[in-house]
C-alpha cells in the first residue's frame, strides 16, 4: 500500500507540540519511522495515509493536451492541504514501506479523502476494513471524482500500485527528459480543467 508518498510534517511539527522545550519529563508514547535531520535540531518522519493511495510524485497521466505530471500535481495539493493550519495525525500502530500509517486532518478535513475527491488519490478499501464509515465516505469520494473528472480523472491514468510495478501510459514513455522536467518546473495541477 502506498496511501500518499511521503507526508512529512517536519516530525509531526515537533511530535503536534506535544513536547515543548520547557517540559521536564518526555512524553513516553513514541513514533518509529525513518528519519532525518531537517538540520541540527528539526527531525522528519514521513507518514502514509491510511486507505488512500495517491499518485507517484514522479508519475504522469494522459490529459485532453497531453502529458501531465499527476504525481506533482497531487504532491502540491496535499502541501496546500496541510499549509491550511495546524495537522492532526492519529497513527493507526500500522506500517507501509517502513514509515507509520496515519490519518491526517486539518480543520476537521480528511486529507486522503480530500485527496481522492480532487482526483489526486484512490481508495483502498481493503486497509479500512476495521472503519467502514471512512470506507464508504473515501468510495463515495472517488464516485464523485470520476463523474467529476477531477484531477488525473479527467484523462487517463495508471493506477498508483501499477505505476509502482513499472507500468507505464505511452505518453510518460515516450516523453523527451527535458519536456518532464520543464512540466516539474511549471507545476501542472489538473490545469486541463482548472483544478486547483
Amino acid at each position: 500500500m502506498s496511501p500518499l508518498n511521503g507526508l512529512n510534517l517536519a516530525f509531526l511539527a515537533a511530535l503536534l507540540g506535544a513536547c515543548s522545550a520547557s517540559r521536564a519529563e518526555p512524553d513516553a508514547t513514541g513514533i518509529e519511522g525513518k528519519a532525518r535531520a531537517i538540520d541540527g535540531d528539526t527531525v522528519a518522519i514521513d507518514f502514509r495515509l491510511l486507505g488512500a493511495d495517491a499518485f507517484e510524485r514522479k508519475q504522469w497521466c494522459e490529459m485532453p493536451s497531453g502529458c501531465a505530471p499527476c504525481g506533482k500535481a497531487a504532491q502540491d495539493f496535499a502541501a496546500r492541504f496541510l499549509a491550511r493550519g495546524p495537522a492532526t495525525l492519529r497513527l493507526t500502530g500500522q506500517s507501509s514501506y517502513g514509515r507509520p500509517i496515519a490519518i491526517a486532518e486539518v480543520a476537521g478535513q480528511d486529507l486522503g479523502e480530500a485527496m481522492i475527491r480532487a482526483g489526486y488519490a484512490v481508495p483502498r478499501p481493503q486497509y479500512l476494513t476495521h472503519d467502514s464509515d471512512r470506507r464508504a465516505r473515501y468510495e463515495a469520494a472517488f464516485a464523485d471524482a470520476k463523474t467529476a473528472k477531477a484531477g488525473a480523472l479527467a484523462g487517463e491514468w495508471i493506477d498508483p500500485a501499477d505505476w509502482r510495478k513499472g507500468e507505464r501510459l505511452t505518453c510518460e514513455r515516450n516523453r523527451p527528459r527535458e519536456d518532464i522536467r520543464a512540466s516539474y518546473r511549471n507545476g501542472w495541477r489538473g490545469r486541463d480543467r482548472g483544478d486547483d
